[in-house]
């Protein structure tokens, strides 16, 4: 039988535990974009309590993108030495740490948000030129791989999404052109960096002429085949908590075991558990060999210690999602997850 604190194989890597610690936004840097102390602790907490994986907060590829003010970026004052810091913290548990990086918005002077159809070749050159500088700089950090955000609405999701890529050249069109533009960041990627390349996907959208499961197992295979080391699974709208019951029926449990079924790389199924026990069943009625988590850590950062002693534990997030839309890396209902006290807040 699994268990989500087995020690186990993650590609190259060996993980502590099948949880994957996944991060999201970056609310307590400094003005400046550097760390802070609370970030350095944060991190700490998470690396010692079991966690098999960890995946940063978001890393925005451009300082200027919508979600910038949210995030790091490595375009900020000592990004390499401070992150070097914060890796280095991380290995003393044994932990690898991934560099979660993404963007949303393309920017080019006084055009603001720019379509898919009009970025010119130039345009998709800059930004993978962005994409492999921003990798080494992750690599000279110390990070052992980087995520590369194919999901939910970045801008590179939308690329290789039919329902907005309506490109005629070779950037668009076929599953194959529009996944171009990533699998020409990944052999570059692969060439100059040691980096553990993990690319988060879409399992589907539910828009018209969009996301499949079908077309999401193709771009799976063809990732793998050009040398992706392993896959996130999750959808635009960020996963809310499975219900108990029928736990393998969830649509997202069932696509995520299905791009299994298809490929030989790792596959993270990307968040919506929170006890112990969904997750072992999980593991243990399906494919799914590792498991993403993100509120229960901005709840406890050391929950998973106590799910050790348990053996039954159960987070304490409460999902009210404020950590989400207040866009916040910290919890509006335990403000101080050491002491484990709750505070009573109306929203």
């Amino acid at each position: 039988m699994k268990d989500l604190f087995d020690y186990c194989r993650f590609g190259d890597l060996r993980l502590n535990s099948r949880i994957v610690r996944t991060g999201l936004w970056e609310s307590e840097r400094e003005k400046t974009g550097n760390l802070t102390p609370e970030i350095y602790d944060r991190y700490e907490n998470i690396a010692a309590s079991g966690v098999g994986l960890i995946i940063t907060e978001l890393i925005s590829l451009y300082p200027r993108d919508v979600f910038s003010k949210y995030s790091h970026t490595t375009h900020f004052t000592q990004f390499v030495r401070e992150a070097k810091d914060l890796t280095d913290l991380v290995h003393v548990y044994g932990v690898p740490v991934f560099a979660q990086l993404g963007f949303v918005q393309y920017n080019k002077k006084t055009e603001q948000n720019m379509k898919i159809e009009d970025l010119t070749i130039d345009d998709i050159r800059k930004i993978q030129t962005d994409f492999i500088i921003a990798a080494r700089k992750i690599d000279f950090a110390g990070f052992d791989g980087i995520q590369i955000g194919l999901g939910n609405y970045y801008f590179l999701a939308r690329f290789i999404n039919p329902n907005f890529n309506s490109r005629e050249d070779k950037y668009g069109g076929n599953t194959f052109n529009r996944l171009r533009i990533v699998l020409e960041i990944i052999k570059v990627i692969k060439q100059t960096t040691k980096l553990h390349i993990n690319c988060r996907l879409n399992a589907f959208d539910g828009t018209t002429n969009g996301m499949t499961l079908e077309e999401t197992i193709n771009i799976a295979k063809l990732l793998e085949n050009h040398g992706v080391d392993s896959l996130q699974i999750t959808r635009p709208r960020s996963p809310q908590f499975f219900t108990k019951e029928n736990t393998a029926k969830n649509p997202l449990i069932e696509a995520t075991n299905e791009i299994i079924r298809n490929v030989n790389i790792p596959v993270i199924l990307g968040g919506g558990a929170n006890s112990q026990k969904q997750i072992n069943d999980i593991l243990n009625k399906t494919d799914i060999e590792f498991v993403s988590m993100q509120r229960p850590f901005v709840y406890d950062s050391s929950f998973l210690v106590d799910w050790q002693i348990e053996g039954d534990g159960i987070s304490g997030c409460k999902t009210c999602n404020n950590c989400y839309w207040k866009k916040t890396s910290t919890c509006f209902i335990n403000r101080n997850p050491q002491l484990n006290v709750e505070t009573n807040i109306e929203f």
